[in-house]
């Protein structure tokens, strides 16, 4: 049974129909589709987060300046059908490099207007991004830590990745 078949069977079973159930410890219920929007119902995949505030409440989204390893415009470089080989990006040498700020751009190739392609970056950070967010509304990451744990906080959660893992 869906989760919007239990909700109903439960509304049923106590009998008002038409009241919603209210979240224990005073949290919210939200759904997150993982599904684009043109797929038929049943391949819907959903899944439900209760969180402390609504994801709605929120400040303005600012961009990060200052960021200059770090492009989408793959329309300005002329493709070069060369092989390519080269050194390891430096790891930072000053303290608080965030994920953000030293994030570097090694090869793309698509549009972002037109929604396809694809970006392939490096990062290097040695400092947590305390009380900074980084979104990404424009495809997933599949990040692979080289050297030393990472940890992540997503819309389902703390990750603890460790070297050579994926997430």
């Amino acid at each position: 049974m869906t989760a919007k078949g239990l909700f109903m069977a439960y509304n049923w079973l106590i009998g008002d129909r038409d009241k919603l159930i209210k979240c224990p410890h005073g949290l919210y219920a939200e759904q997150l589709s993982g599904t684009a929007f043109t797929a038929p119902r049943v391949q819907n995949q959903r899944s439900w987060l209760y969180r402390i505030r609504p994801s709605v409440i929120h400040h303005p989204f600012s961009p990060k300046s200052g960021t200059k390893s770090w492009t989408n415009n793959f329309s300005a470089i002329p493709p070069n059908p060369n092989q390519y080989r080269w050194h390891p990006f430096p790891l930072p040498t000053s303290e608080g490099v965030t994920f953000v700020d030293n994030l570097y751009t090694v090869c793309g190739g698509g549009d972002v207007i037109s929604r396809s392609g694809l970006a392939i970056h490096q990062y290097s950070c040695n400092a947590s991004m305390e009380n900074t967010a980084m979104y990404n509304s424009d495809g997933d990451f599949l990040i692979v830590p080289q050297q030393g744990p990472l940890e992540i906080t997503t819309e389902f959660g703390r990750l603890l990745v460790d070297s050579q893992e994926i997430v």
